[in-house]
């Protein structure tokens, strides 16, 4: 096997500390003791980190992203295995224009489904609702679900299934020790993408959320337009660290490396 020369791994890792360089400055300056975003700074220290659980916007905002996230990725995951499933193995009239509705968010801006969104609420009258909200991130994070798991189920055959049904197996018993183990790579990797997009959603929501339902990407953005403290720089380094615990989870859980084909595959 041929070995990359000095020259190639030099640029490989400037590379990478390019691309890192903006989370890197992020870290660095949410140690900063000064009560405004300095870089280089005098000293280090964590009084940026405590007054994160003093601010009680950001903590329930939080909170409440978390949960939007869970209950909408979930949702996406759930509509988006039987949706793949039906569209991989059946050729039906129209299949090409269901997939297209199903992808369609993707295609549209997010500031318009932002004011489509609160056009629609308003008219009906049902704004300020946890449940409104995490149905506006499910059409949001359905595509991203329905991308990994259609790449997962394509190509997959059936006779693994039919020989579990030729042996007495039902058809919910075939599902979930045979169907959902052959496309879990996807359905993981759906998940994880669908709570992530969900997670951090801010285009569209600043325009639905009201201050019962504040997601914490619209507290960050509330916070950078009315001070000017590192506050936000210390979220931003806890959810960075969150995502890399995240990340090692996974990959002992169902082996990272196996999702992350399932997202390259899908592009």
């Amino acid at each position: 096997m041929r070995k990359n020369s000095w020259l190639a791994l030099i640029y490989h890792a400037l590379f990478t500390l390019f691309i890192l360089a903006p989370l890197l400055i992020v870290i660095a300056v949410s140690f900063t003791d000064k009560g405004y975003i300095s870089l280089p700074t005098d000293g280090l220290s964590l009084r940026w980190f405590y007054a994160i659980f003093e601010a009680r916007e950001i903590v329930s905002a939080f909170w409440l992203s978390l949960g939007i996230g869970l209950v909408s990725a979930t949702i996406a995951i759930v509509l988006a295995i039987p949706a793949a499933l039906a569209l991989v193995r059946y050729n039906f009239t129209g299949r090409g224009a269901v997939t297209a509705f199903f992808m369609s968010p993707l295609m549209i801006p997010q500031v318009v489904l932002g004011v489509a969104f609160l056009r629609f609420f308003n008219v009906v009258g049902i704004s300020g609702s946890f449940i409104w909200l995490a149905f506006t991130h499910v059409i949001v994070v359905m595509p991203y679900a329905l991308r990994l798991v259609l790449s997962a189920a394509t190509g997959m055959g059936n006779d693994a299934e039919n020989a579990a049904m030729s042996l007495g197996a039902s058809r919910w018993t075939t599902f979930r020790r045979i169907t959902i183990p052959l496309i879990l790579p996807g359905v993981v990797g759906g998940w994880m993408l669908a709570f992530i997009q969900s997670f951090d959603e801010l285009t569209m929501t600043i325009f639905v959320a009201t201050p019962g339902t504040t997601t914490l990407p619209v507290a960050m953005y509330n916070q950078i337009t009315h001070t000017i403290d590192p506050l936000v720089t210390s979220v931003s380094t806890v959810l960075i660290v969150g995502t890399l615990i995240l990340m090692v989870l996974l990959d002992r859980i169902v082996g990272l490396d196996q999702v992350l084909i399932g997202k390259n595959s899908s592009r």
